[in-house]
């Protein structure tokens, strides 16, 4: 007869878990680390330790920290032509940030639209 599983949901009955102790020594029959490493190494396993950061990481553009009162976030499509245009208007400016320019450009937006008939 096959053993069953223990239930989560048997509260009655108290599960052994003594098997499942600590070793008190560590196993002579296993391999050293090193050799472990190199075996895994030549047989291509995937290692899950985490990989060091690349240090050729760049940023498209660096962080903009600037407090100017401005709190209200505006999020929007635009296209890639339409931001670089905007980023590079702003970079050419030394001091302007991006709400600068935009309130620039809503208000020469709002001149040219009165002019019009």
């Amino acid at each position: 007869m096959a053993k069953q599983r223990a239930s989560i949901f048997d509260a009655g009955e108290q599960l052994d878990v003594s098997p499942f102790a600590p070793r008190a020594q560590p196993d002579a029959s296993a391999p050293p680390p090193e050799q472990v490493k190199a075996v895994s190494q030549t047989a291509n396993f995937r290692s899950r330790e985490p990989s060091p950061p690349k240090t050729e990481t760049k940023l498209k553009r660096p962080p903009r920290l600037h407090r100017t009162g401005r709190n209200v976030q505006f999020n929007v499509k635009a296209k890639q032509e339409t931001v670089d245009a905007i980023y590079a208007i702003t970079e050419a400016h030394p001091g302007w940030v991006l709400g600068y320019t935009l309130e620039r450009a809503v208000e020469a937006l709002q001149r040219e639209l009165k002019e019009q008939p």
